[in-house]
């Protein structure tokens, strides 16, 4: 099939890219529950484990451009299935990992692979529903595929970890990876090179400068919870960061083919829809490893028992994205974020405050309303941001948007996990401030029905 036209809603290439997306996202959140069994296996503290989770998130973040940028130099394809292939080989080496160093190493190497796999996976999406009603559908149907990985991770972790161990979590991406080799290879062509003959070339110092930012801002958060927030460690992974985001401004500012154009910013709904990306999943992300610890603490459950409690929040995740991507088809990107968002702040709030003997039923509308906030605005923050990118800039518009919401995952890791460590009440608390954060950046998103026009890279 090729993957030019598409003149009906063919099932065929969405499903054989979601096989990689879901696999990708799902390592995202699957990991969760079995932290305190990883940790008793490989003898590492709770700091150390949050880096199980961002290393992965973190180097998926920082990558994204660069991987978008070397699908449009080799192919969409090629990208695709040497980024499914490098993921399989990672999840072999998590699997197997003797210790915590080489854990954290191939969760790295996995961080690679998806950030080759999302950006050409969805340039590929672009390439074959080429119209209007079908690429709208199929977005809706890639977010939905989205938030039902994320929302099912912890699940399958806790089933998973619960019949076997935490290393058959790894295992089970193999036949996963296979898979979605094959069926691209079956039902995905292979673009024509004579569009990207003429890309600027890559913006190296400015890819490098800014994953140097990501990396030290998430590893001062995360240190900050071990350490405290004074002591000198952190302090100086803070500065470095600043001055990375310094030097990137002023790289950005005077390359003659920057990597994040000034142009990209100048429209609010674009600017907007970045802070909703952000802060979502700041909140989503942060208080998911928050709950998942906090029920393993409070309640004693085991790994299984903990994915199987979140499975309200899975539920209202996964019934929130069909739901906010037909608001949004009907009404445009703004009324569904303002929908979701004030049910997210209220579900975790309310977690939040609960005492910490309530029965576990009592938290279950709360935790479903949670997971409201980021469901109804996935959808919603793409279509903004293809919407409002100038022309030609779609695909880089819509990368920033993907690496913006998994720098917030990343975050939102770190700094509840960091805060989790003095208070499960606090850490939520501030996932629910987050979810105002992405409140007020709504506001900024124009109002008004938009329809996808374009789509060349991410979303996550």
């Amino acid at each position: 099939m090729s993957t030019s036209t598409a003149t009906s809603f063919d099932r065929r290439p969405l499903i054989a890219l979601s096989v990689g997306w879901f696999m990708v996202i799902v390592d995202s959140t699957i990991i969760n529950v079995a932290l305190p069994g990883i940790g008793r296996d490989l003898s590492a503290p709770l700091s150390s484990l949050q880096w199980v989770v961002d290393a992965y998130v973190v180097t998926f973040a920082g990558l994204l451009l660069t991987a978008g940028w070397l699908g449009d130099r080799i192919g969409s394809r090629k990208a695709f299935l040497a980024g499914l292939a490098l993921f399989g080989l990672a999840s072999v080496g998590c699997a197997l990992a003797p210790g915590l160093a080489v854990l954290i190493v191939a969760r790295i190497v996995q961080g690679v692979g998806a950030a080759m796999v999302v950006p050409a996976s969805l340039a590929l999406v672009q390439a074959t529903y080429t119209e209007r009603d079908s690429r709208a559908r199929a977005v809706t149907i890639w977010a939905l595929v989205g938030g039902v990985a994320g929302g099912l991770g912890p699940l399958l972790g806790g089933v998973l970890t619960g019949a076997f161990n935490w290393r058959a979590m790894f295992w089970i991406n193999i036949p996963f990876a296979l898979a979605g080799l094959w069926l691209v290879r079956r039902y995905i062509a292979a673009e024509t090179d004579a569009a990207r003959e003429n890309r600027p070339p890559l913006d190296i110092a400015g890819q490098f400068i800014g994953a140097v930012a990501l990396l030290a801002i998430t590893a001062a958060v995360v240190e900050s919870g071990r350490l405290g927030w004074t002591s000198t460690l952190p302090l100086t992974l803070y500065a470095v960061s600043l001055a990375a985001i310094t030097t990137l401004i002023g790289i950005e500012s005077h390359a003659r083919h920057p990597l994040l154009s000034p142009v990209l910013f100048a429209d609010r709904s674009l600017v907007g829809s970045l802070g909703v990306g952000l802060f979502i999943n700041l909140a989503y992300y942060g208080s998911l490893f928050a709950l998942a610890l906090h029920l393993q603490r409070t309640y004693h459950f085991g790994s299984l028992a903990t994915g199987l409690a979140l499975v309200p929040q899975t539920a209202a995740t996964i019934i929130g994205t069909w739901f906010g991507g037909n608001l949004n088809r009907r009404y445009g990107p703004r009324r569904p974020m303002q929908v979701g968002l004030p049910a997210g702040i209220a579900g975790l709030v309310t977690v939040g405050l609960l005492s910490t003997n309530v029965p576990y039923p009592v938290l279950i509308l709360p935790m479903a309303a949670s997971g409201l906030g980021i469901s109804f605005s996935m959808v919603a923050a793409t279509t903004a941001v293809v919407e409002a990118a100038p022309s030609g800039q779609a695909g880089i518009a819509s990368g920033v948007l993907n690496a913006a919401r998994q720098v917030g995952g990343a975050l939102g890791v770190a700094l509840l996990g960091a805060l989790l460590i003095h208070s499960a009440r606090l850490s939520l608390l501030v996932g629910a401030a987050a979810y105002g954060a992405a409140l007020l950046c709504s506001f900024i998103v124009r109002p008004g029905k938009q329809h996808p026009t374009g789509l060349r890279s991410s979303m996550g």
